[in-house]
């Protein structure tokens, strides 16, 4: 039924979407009609990469899914950029970071938990997820904003080129370790054989290619979604920050919010830990490092440096998420947890 809800929505979504575009229709309705259509967009992501999942392995169908997904907050941020909006750009991986570990991570956990008492994910994964998130989080993006409290503009961006360039080796030779090198070596025997057992919906070539398709549907939706950001923060009175956090963030994400709930509650906890973890990590390891570089190239720089409140709430998230999935096990109460601990930052950067 679901699957037919989102099928209506994409059919009429991405159409009405080219229409109001070109006839200017007015900018919260066409806000209204972006998001949505975005978030119809991604279900259809979720189900190629549950395909994906079954056949490749979770680790393959969760960077699949948190890569493509990614690549709609990437070309967001690129046009956001280009537009001379670097606050809203740094507010929007805040928010992925926050909407990944406290959001897609806690509504997974906690819908999961609701139809299954315990739910177990690879605690191997788990443990070195938690050093790379203790890595990418509090050294790489703390250390910039301490440093550079005593440092001129020029060195500021010398500082954080020099970060995004570390960040993105050590990304790559990230994927090189699970993928390649020690692929397998790290296994438990949590549900195991059920690959075998299940029939995937598409195969792997229709599955990449829907995953390709809907990610240059939601990228066209979301460079026009970027024009509507200001009209619709003036009429609600929102500001650039919560805008960036919230708003940009869930849309962005949308396909990683999906396409995770979705495994929590078929019990394939290692995908759905992988896509909101593995997510959070290329956020700060890939794109952010990225963005900066891509910066260069426009008009106005983007340094990788937060404001306070940004980088507090993002450490608080990465050790929260550290304490509870470091047992290789959930249930919905510690869903609950990270859930309320994205609402009370919501509302903090709401007030701010």
């Amino acid at each position: 039924m679901a699957n037919k809800i989102f099928m209506v929505l994409t059919l009429i979504g991405v159409p009405v979407s080219v229409i109001g575009s070109l006839m200017h229709w007015p900018s919260i309705l066409m806000f209204i009609i972006y998001c949505l259509t975005i978030v119809a967009l991604s279900s259809f992501m979720g189900r190629a990469t549950e395909s994906l999942a079954i056949v490749a392995g979770p680790r393959v169908g969760g960077l699949l899914n948190a890569t493509f997904g990614n690549a709609v907050e990437l070309i967001i941020s690129i046009f956001s950029l280009q537009a001379g909006l670097v606050g809203v750009v740094l507010a929007s991986l805040t928010g992925s970071v926050l909407g990944n570990l406290l959001l897609v991570a806690g509504l997974s956990f906690f819908v999961g938990g609701l139809k299954f008492k315990r739910q177990k994910f690879n605690v191997f994964d788990a443990r070195h997820n938690s050093g790379l998130l203790m890595f990418a989080i509090i050294v790489a993006f703390v250390i910039p904003e301490v440093f550079s409290m005593n440092m001129s503009e020029t060195k500021t961006l010398t500082l954080s080129i020099g970060v995004a360039i570390t960040l993105i080796v050590l990304y790559l030779a990230a994927l090189l370790f699970k993928l390649v090198t020690h692929r397998g070596v790290y296994q438990t025997d949590t549900h195991e054989g059920t690959q075998h057992e299940e029939e995937p919906e598409w195969g792997k070539g229709k599955a990449i290619l829907v995953l390709l398709l809907a990610t240059l549907a939601v990228a066209y939706i979301s460079e026009n979604l970027v024009h509507t950001f200001e009209f619709v923060a003036e009429s609600f009175g929102w500001t650039e920050l919560f805008i960036g956090i919230i708003i940009v963030a869930i849309v962005g994400n949308a396909a990683e919010h999906a396409s995770a709930v979705m495994m929590a509650i078929k019990n394939k906890m290692d995908v759905a830990v992988e896509i909101a973890i593995g997510s959070t990590l290329q956020i700060a390891m890939f794109v952010a490092p990225v963005l900066v570089l891509i910066s260069l190239f426009f008009e106005t720089s983007m340094p990788l440096l937060f404001t306070w409140q940004e980088l507090i709430a993002m450490v608080s998230s990465v050790l929260l998420m550290v304490i509870i999935s470091n047992d290789g096990e959930t249930n919905w109460f510690e869903g609950l947890t990270l859930l309320a601990a994205y609402i009370i930052m919501g509302i903090g950067f709401f007030l701010l």
